[in-house]
C-alpha cells in the first residue's frame, strides 16, 4: 500500500464530514459569515499543528516565495469555495449533489494531472475517476 494512503483516506473523511457540518450550519448563519467562521477555525487547527510541530522538536517547514503564492491561490480556491457550498445549500441544493460536484473537480485534478504534471494516463486512473464519478453521479439522482 502507498505510505500516503491513509493521509488519503482521513483526508476523504474529513472533506466529507465539513460538507455535512457545512449543509447542518447554512439555515443558521449567512454564507459570508458561515465561510470566515470556518477559514478561521481552520486557520486556527493549523496554527495548532505547528506549535505542535515546534514543541515536539519536529519542525521541518520550508518557505519559499513560490510556495507561498500557490499556497494563497489555494486559500482564494477554499475561501470562495466554501461560500460557494454555502449558498448551494442555503439555495436548497441537496447534500446529495456534493459528490457529483466534487467529481467535477476530481475530472479537473485528472486533466491537470496529466497536462501540466506529466502524470501518466493509465487505464487504471481513468476506469478508477470513470467509476467514482458515475456512482456520484448516481447518487446525487437519489
Amino acid at each position: 500500500m502507498a505510505p500516503w494512503f491513509w493521509y488519503a483516506v482521513v483526508a476523504a473523511f474529513l472533506y466529507g464530514a465539513h460538507q455535512i457540518f457545512t449543509r447542518l450550519a447554512a439555515d443558521h448563519i449567512g454564507d459570508g459569515l458561515g465561510g470566515f467562521v470556518v477559514e478561521s477555525i481552520a486557520a486556527l487547527t493549523i496554527l495548532f499543528y505547528l506549535a505542535a510541530l515546534w514543541l515536539g522538536g519536529r519542525w521541518n517547514q520550508k518557505f519559499g516565495s513560490e510556495g507561498f503564492c500557490y499556497s494563497a491561490l489555494t486559500g482564494i480556491c477554499v475561501g470562495a469555495g466554501t461560500i460557494a457550498f454555502f449558498l448551494l445549500f442555503q439555495k436548497g441544493g441537496p447534500l446529495s449533489s456534493v459528490p457529483a460536484i466534487l467529481a467535477g473537480g476530481a475530472a479537473i485534478m485528472v486533466i491537470a494531472g496529466m497536462l501540466f504534471f506529466r502524470e501518466p494516463a493509465t487505464t487504471r486512473r481513468y476506469h478508477a475517476r470513470h467509476r467514482r464519478t458515475l456512482s456520484s453521479a448516481q447518487v446525487a439522482n437519489l
